[in-house]
């Protein structure tokens, strides 16, 4: 990487690196390293870590009136793959990671490879600025999304949830198109959620900011 990559990074994280090769390796994919124990596999299960361990304690404290089972229902969402890889896709480490000839089509990279970078940053935050330093970039991003998951009534009401998100996050209300409906009038079973329309365009589930929704509504399509 050269210098002016280096402070791309630095200034998107918040941190400046005293190990500046450190930070180059949580941008690398084992595609592009020599080995895999060169690339950012191992920053990644460190991140993974540091990660549910911040969110954890961020729940625990802030949330003292909730069980057990409820904070874990919010940690789930707002730890997920899809939510890393939404943030990593906001942030725009797709451009920033290090990739081998074979996966040079950034734009088709899997979720899976968007999730791992930032975990990855977030395993490099850790050992070169502390957990603090590690736990403020965290929040910065996920404290949003997890004010919508404990707002949401614990996972249970997906529709509303994905109502409040949407107007707050597209300043558009949702509608809803019934796919299919399960059992007898009125007790039947909406399915939805696969196709939105708003404003009269319909968006994907793949599209950005339809899955930014879904991932804060806790949706696991």
């Amino acid at each position: 990487m050269d210098l002016q990559d280096i402070r791309k990074v630095e200034q998107l994280l918040g941190h400046q690196f005293q190990d500046k090769k450190l930070l180059e390796r949580s941008l690398t994919h084992a595609s592009l390293a020599d080995s895999r124990l060169q690339s950012n596999e191992r920053l990644e299960f460190l991140g993974d870590a540091i990660l549910g361990m911040v969110v954890c304690g961020h729940l625990f404290e802030r949330f003292d009136d909730l069980l057990e089972g409820d904070l874990t229902k919010i940690k789930s969402t707002v730890v997920s793959r899809r939510t890393c890889a939404v943030i990593a896709d906001e942030l725009g480490l797709d451009e920033l990671l290090r990739l081998g000839k074979g996966m040079s089509d950034r734009a088709a990279l899997p979720k899976s490879v968007l999730a791992a970078v930032y975990e990855s940053l977030i395993g490099a935050l850790y050992i070169d600025g502390g957990l603090e330093v590690a736990r403020r970039f965290i929040l910065k991003h996920l404290e949003p999304m997890i004010d919508y998951a404990a707002q949401s009534g614990h996972q249970y009401n997906f529709k509303s949830v994905l109502q409040q998100t949407a107007q707050h996050m597209l300043d558009q209300t949702p509608l809803y198109i019934v796919l299919d409906e399960k059992g007898d009038y009125p007790a039947a079973e909406s399915l939805f959620g696969d196709v939105l329309e708003m404003r009269r365009r319909l968006l994907g589930r793949e599209h950005p900011l339809v899955a930014q929704v879904l991932a804060v509504a806790g949706r696991n399509w």
